[in-house]
């Protein structure tokens, strides 16, 4: 019945209003339905193994099951063109070898017409054991003995190729601790699973200094960062890998929270955190539900002065004993942002591409959210009645189709196109459908036009996250094959590498020659900071900044 219900038909004002009302309860009757389904077999399930029992056994059933991906990669992605690129065009020749015809078979009028190449790739795998030899010197009149040093990259029991091999295989690869310490066994290396551990976190100082000069060097590229966070185990416990990147660098760092101020941190690459209660701070306290009394006394303490964690704390405990303890995190992350923001010693970043989660909010002075993000919530709509489904699908091709205009506008951005553009936000999320929970959807979008419109004034800006999402994905694969890190050297040694790894990747630097050259000392492929550097000057990330 509720498949064939036309209310355009419906001649009579209240009863096409009051048809209109009960098809809404309809759809809020359903959601509501479905969620306690959910819970209600949930709790079912946790009671059955409270008696020793198991819950119901998730069985595929026959029936397409219910939609849970909610993605809109399909209607914003646009087919490309695909053009086959040459496999052999950057191959590098190591040897040529000359395949001459065997005399016997040739007639006495063959006539030599040069060569035909045929390029075949192969390795060679296998072990290069050296015994150094080292001379030995010794002054008596010094009392002292000289010694050979061995050449960069042969401290310790292995030589540079079995240190890069690891570290490219471990990061660069995605290969388990022991199906490398398999592999390294099958071709003749003599190691064991401790020295291998130790080879993949120990010693690592010289990239764990560029992993530090990239990171600033990636803040200082550009006006504008994207960012996300996933949850790591470290050591059997849930902590958060943070990823921080733009088009030239991706850095990633595990926190054991993803709180407001452990993002803070990470945005100042966890130097000691400073607070300062100033206006600014003042001002993001405005809508924070402060006793007047307490607002008073923080009144009396507007300061321009840094002050440590430590003696910051001190003072507020000093000044407001009673204070609870959400209102006193609040005043914290207003004071350390306030700090940060006055920071001139280190790059402070203007804006932040990122979802809407709360924790995002007062860091940086803009804030950009992703239309992707914004799209999902419209897919999560499930309309039981078929109008309503009906114009949830309209309305989603508006949706799309202005999504469409906006990447239009980053192509060619005018003054005429930005009024044109704002205007059409206001008018297609002012649209009043008549399904109650679109329409509330809806307006939720309209409440957020200038955080997704910054596009509008910055056009180098992205519409969507997929940037920080997909690296963030890799923290995720990595995690499914290693499961995490167990102490604070393997934490680091983690976010250390996979910010040079995803680094390597947008700067089109190999991983491999990049780690051979580190390892060796060598020193051929620049630094990746001044690289980083470089390619944002190439790709003007902050053109639009600098012609404000």
């Amino acid at each position: 019945m509720l498949e064939n219900i036309d209310l355009s038909g419906i001649h009579e004002e209240n009863a096409r209003q009051l048809i209109a009302e009960l098809l809404n309860l309809i759809e809020k009757l359903s959601v509501d339905l479905r969620d306690l389904q959910i819970e209600n077999q949930r709790l079912r399930d946790e009671i059955n193994r409270s008696k020793g029992e198991q819950g119901q056994p998730n069985i595929k059933p026959n029936t397409p099951p219910v939609v849970t991906n909610h993605s809109s990669e399909k209607e914003r992605h646009r087919q490309k063109r695909h053009q086959k690129s040459s496999k052999k065009a950057d191959l590098k020749i190591n040897r040529e070898k000359i395949i001459e015809v065997d005399p016997a078979l040739l007639p006495a009028d063959a006539q030599f017409k040069g060569y035909e190449e045929v390029i075949v790739q192969d390795l060679c795998l296998g072990t290069d054991n050296i015994c150094f030899r080292k001379q030995k010197f010794y002054s008596a009149s010094e009392r002292k003995t000289y010694l050979a040093k061995l050449p960069c990259g042969y401290e310790g029991q292995y030589g540079p190729g079995v240190k890069s091999l690891v570290l490219t295989l471990y990061n660069g690869g995605y290969m388990s601790e022991p199906k490398i310490l398999e592999f390294l066994k099958n071709v003749g290396v003599q190691i064991s699973g401790g020295e291998l551990s130790n080879l993949l976190i120990k010693k690592q100082d010289i990239f764990h200094a560029e992993k530090d000069a990239v990171y600033e060097a990636g803040l200082r590229s550009s006006p504008y960062q994207h960012t996300d966070d996933t949850k790591t185990r470290v050591n059997g416990q849930n902590q958060h890998c943070h990823v921080v990147c733009n088009p030239v660098y991706s850095a990633y760092h595990t926190r054991p929270t993803k709180e407001r101020l452990a993002v803070l941190d990470v945005l100042r690459n966890m130097r000691e955190r400073t607070f300062r209660l100033n206006r600014e701070a003042l001002d993001y306290l405005k809508d924070v539900n402060l006793s007047q009394a307490t607002r008073q006394r923080l009144q009396t303490w507007v300061s321009e002065e840094a002050m440590n964690e430590a003696a910051f704390i001190m003072r507020l405990d000093e000044a407001l004993p009673k204070l609870s303890q959400p209102h006193r995190k609040i005043i914290l992350d207003a004071a350390a942002i306030a700090a940060y923001h006055a920071e001139t010693d280190f790059p402070v970043i203007d804006l932040l591409l990122c979802d809407d989660a709360p924790q995002f909010k007062w860091l940086t002075r803009s804030l950009m959210l992703c239309w992707i993000h914004e799209g999902r919530p419209y897919k999560k709509l499930l309309p039981v009645v078929s109008c309503h489904r009906e114009i949830l699908n309209d309305f989603l091709k508006r949706f799309w189709n202005y999504y469409d205009q906006l990447l239009t506008y980053r192509q060619s951005p005018s003054a005429a196109e930005h009024q044109r553009l704002s205007a059409e936000f206001d008018n297609l999320f002012s649209t009043q459908t008549g399904y109650a929970e679109l329409d509330k959807r809806i307006a939720k979008t309209l409440s957020k036009k200038t955080n997704l419109l910054l596009v509008l004034k910055y056009p180098e800006l992205s519409l969507h996250n997929n940037s920080a999402e997909l690296a963030a994905r890799q923290r995720v694969r990595k995690r499914d094959v290693s499961f995490g890190p167990r102490t604070s050297e393997g934490v680091r040694a983690w976010d250390t590498f996979m910010t040079l790894t995803e680094t390597t990747k947008k700067l089109g630097v190999n991983f491999y020659e990049y780690i051979q050259d580190r390892v060796r000392q060598t020193n051929k492929i620049p630094s990746l900071a001044s690289l980083v550097q470089k390619n944002a000057l190439e790709l003007k990330l902050g053109q639009s900044w600098a012609v404000a």
